[in-house]
Parts: structure tokens; sequence; C-alpha cells
């Protein structure tokens, strides 16, 4: 099916958010799925059989799960009107989600999605994943939080770099076989990032996913979601039609 890369011949040549010789990594399109026009996608994440996704803007915010293979939402709950939902992540019973510049995160019973409790940061909140351990925050800038996801503590910090040069604008995360994937927003660009060093070990381009037309209305790249049991990246974007599952190459 379609490929993408910036080395492909016909592509526009294409730079990364920070010039260097980081490698690129184009992709193939293995299965295309339907994604609702209407959701803002600022969080998504692949479990147990279901995607679970957060949409932002004021009075459309929401927190749901979806149904992969036809994009019907089988769940829904809307926020509130004076918050913009950004990233979420699922961790054990939980689905925890951040708020743009409320500085605070809404705390939800995962099968039910009825609200636990909440917790408070300083700055802004745009992605969140986790490792196992630890949950892993981006809040616009070139730094990542890493959190107690029990008490919500932040335990270290981890200021990413490419080729020497702070990169700004993380955005919605996702961890993929031990490496952070951070898309860098407004860009068809993800980062690879070391959870150690914060250095970005390469890129992912995605330019050209959607086709013209299918990108008129359509917003920005965001949204990843890595299913480790099947070894399976999906990728999709603010107000897309579409979700991707891709293979790197």
């Amino acid at each position: 099916m379609l490929i993408g890369s910036s080395r492909v011949p016909g592509f526009a040549a294409w730079q990364p958010p920070v010039a260097g010789n980081l490698p690129v990594a184009g992709y193939r399109i293995q299965h295309v799925y339907p994604h609702d026009r209407g959701a803002f996608t600022q969080g998504l994440q692949y479990l147990d059989g279901v995607l679970y996704e957060g949409t932002g803007l004021n009075g459309r915010s929401s927190i749901r799960k979806v149904n992969l293979e036809t994009g019907e939402v089988l769940q829904q709950r809307s926020v509130p009107a004076a918050y913009f939902g950004e990233g979420i992540v699922v961790w054990r019973k939980a689905l925890i989600e951040l708020t743009w510049q409320s500085q605070v995160a809404f705390i939800y019973d995962r099968d039910t999605f009825t609200p636990t409790g909440t917790f408070h940061y300083a700055g802004e909140g745009w992605g969140l994943t986790h490792d196992g351990t630890s949950l892993i925050m981006s809040d616009g800038t070139a730094t990542l939080r890493v959190l107690d996801p029990e008490t919500f503590a932040e335990r270290r910090r981890i200021n990413v770099s490419a080729n020497g040069l702070p990169l700004k604008n993380l955005n919605e995360l996702e961890w993929v076989k031990g490496e952070i994937f951070a898309n860098i927003w407004q860009t068809n660009y993800i980062a690879r990032v070391s959870p150690k060093t914060g250095a970005v070990t390469g890129w992912i381009d995605l330019h050209g996913l959607l086709s013209d037309q299918e990108s008129r209305g359509a917003d920005v790249l965001n949204g990843i979601a890595y299913d480790a049991a099947r070894d399976r990246l999906f990728v999709t974007g603010k107000l897309w039609p579409k979700l991707f599952e891709i293979t790197l190459r």
C-alpha cells in the first residue's frame, strides 16, 4: 500500500524539526480504519482490543472507547466546557486525562468512566504515556516530566534534544519498545526519544498519510497508539477521517 518517506522519489525533501544527520524512517500503510472526523484527537492508546481516545477543544472535549475496526464510539464521557482535554493514559484500573491550561488532570475509572479524583501540576498539559513504572508527561516544551503513577509526584525530568539542540513542542506520547515516541506539534514528524538520555535517536516522517482532499478541514497529526501484544503501530490526527496502522521502513 502507500509508502511515505522523504527518501522516496517523487516526495518533497521535507526537513525534520531539527536539522542534522539523524536517521529518518518512512512508513508503509498496513490497514486504514475509519476515524471520527469530529474528534480533535489529543491522546490515543490501544489496550485489550479497544482504542481509548481523548479529544480536545472547550465544549467538545471527551474521553472515549472506540472500536478500532469500525470507528464506532462504544463509550464516551464529555469533559466540562471549562476544560480543554489533552493527553490520556490508561494506568491499571484508571484512565488519566490532562487538560491544556487548567493545570488539573482528571482521573476516571477505566471501565465506567466515573470520575475518581484529580491532581494538579504547574504549567500546561499536552501528552501522556507510561513505561510500566512511571507516567511520562509532555507540556509543549523540550522537557518531559516523569511522575509517580500513584501520588503524581515528579520523580525526574527528561530534557529532550536532537543533534544537541533542545526539541520543543513535544506533544502526544507513546511508549514503544523501550523508546518514547513523541509527535512534534504542527509537524508530520515523530521523534524517537531515549528515555535514559533524552536524545532523539531518529525521526519518523509521516508526510502524505492523507490525500489533499482528505486534508481539507483536517488539523495536525496527533495520535499515536501501540498494540504491544500484536506489534501494531497506529497514528491519526485532529479531525482526521482515517486512522492508519503503519510499519516503519
